[in-house]
């Protein structure tokens, strides 16, 4: 019945003379996401709307589920468009599609028309008086409800004519390489995917670090933060994924620094490599999946003696959830599954039994003084012998 959506967007329409930007940045999102959908559609802008036609024979649930993980997206219209061949044909026309599209035919209902072609005889509050009076007749069971209809009937003017009554939810935000580029650092965990996607949805193009720690930690652990990168490029597009050998560096901190100190000095190792690869690659930020209070490396103190090492912005939009706000969001992404699987992560190796909540930043630097002999060896040697995989 469909072969055509009309694309509805958010914020996008208040951005004044900047809007192209980010539609074109939406059109070419759609794009992308379709690639992988069977059949051939055409993605256009006309007229302050976006459009994608269906130009062959297509999945419909297929293509709906893609561009329903396309960042920018509020709604999601399946339409069916006609030609101007006048009223009375436009009238047939509405009361065919109602029929179709809602068979009980015994709701309430409001005709809500717009008339962007001012050159039509009538103008909207006629097109909705007439159209309403068309149905009523064709349909003796149903209703008018113009404060708060079962069915909103919206027929749109245009060179064609759009009559559509069903509007899809889309992931919202905005669309991925509007905001800028930022490093995510990846964990095998539930958080950090979360967080990849929170700020990819406010149009931040990601990319991701993995810190591995063979043989501590197995090939399987590796493949299950890839197979996390995969999921979350569904909604943000490839990503490019920098897996760091961390051992030796590892190992080091553990011989050479307090043990309950291990957890904040490998983790400010660990943003120290992240922002280094950050900058080559031309990301303004590092993302984190961090939360107060979640475990003894996410107080307070921890993430400021975290920052402290960092020069660019640390973005950590899980900072006050809750943990089952975050199980809820990964949920609904499709990562829970993959990030609950039983293989250890190279954090979860190291880490002391009685690691330090409170850290004070000036006992942390003096701890890593022990490391001045070979740490900048190690980090450099991790540096050149990264593995990047682009995940889509």
């Amino acid at each position: 019945m469909f072969k055509s959506f009309l694309i509805k967007y958010g914020e996008i329409g208040i951005k004044g003379k900047n809007k192209y930007l980010f539609e074109d940045a939406l059109v070419k999102q759609i794009k992308h996401a379709l690639r992988k959908v069977d059949g051939e559609f055409e993605v256009s802008k006309q007229q302050g709307r976006i459009y994608v036609e269906v130009l062959s024979e297509y999945d419909y649930e297929e293509t709906v589920d893609a561009l329903k993980k396309v960042f920018g997206i509020v709604g999601i219209c399946p339409v069916v468009h006609v030609e101007d061949e006048g009223f009375e044909q436009l009238a047939k026309d509405v009361v065919a599609y109602f029929k179709k599209a809602h068979p009980t035919l015994d709701q309430t209902f409001k005709v809500n028309a717009r008339r962007a072609r001012k050159n039509y005889p009538m103008d909207s509050m006629q097109i909705n008086y007439s159209l309403g009076e068309k149905i009523l007749q064709a349909f003796p069971n149903v209703k008018v409800d113009v404060h708060n209809p079962q069915v909103l009937l919206n027929v749109e003017i245009r060179e064609k004519i759009y009559i559509y009554s069903t509007v899809i939810p889309g992931a919202g935000g905005m669309p991925v390489g509007t905001n800028g580029k930022a490093m995510l650092l990846l964990s095998g965990g539930i958080d950090s995917p979360v967080a990849g996607y929170m700020v990819a949805r406010r149009g931040v193009k990601i990319d991701a670090v993995y810190f591995h720690a063979p043989p501590y930690t197995s090939e399987r652990a590796k493949q299950k933060v890839v197979d996390l990168a995969k999921l979350v490029s569904v909604y943000s597009g490839p990503i490019h994924l920098h897996i760091i050998n961390f051992t030796d560096i590892q190992l080091y901190i553990y011989e050479k620094c307090p043990h309950d100190e291990l957890t904040i000095i490998m983790r400010r190792y660990m943003m120290r490599i992240a922002e280094h690869i950050a900058k080559e690659t031309g990301s303004l930020g590092l993302i984190t999946g961090e939360s107060i209070g979640q475990v003894a490396s996410q107080t307070m103190q921890s993430l400021a003696a975290t920052n402290e090492v960092c020069t660019m912005p640390v973005i950590r939009p899980l900072i006050s959830f809750d943990k089952q706000d975050i199980v809820d969001i990964s949920l609904k992404i499709n990562t829970y599954e993959t990030s609950i699987l039983p293989f250890e992560d190279c954090c979860t190796i190291f880490v002391a039994k009685h690691p330090v909540t409170k850290p004070n930043v000036n006992i942390i630097k003096r701890s890593e003084r022990n490391l001045e002999e070979k740490i900048d060896e190690l980090v450099e040697t991790a540096l050149k012998t990264e593995e990047v995989i682009i995940c889509e």
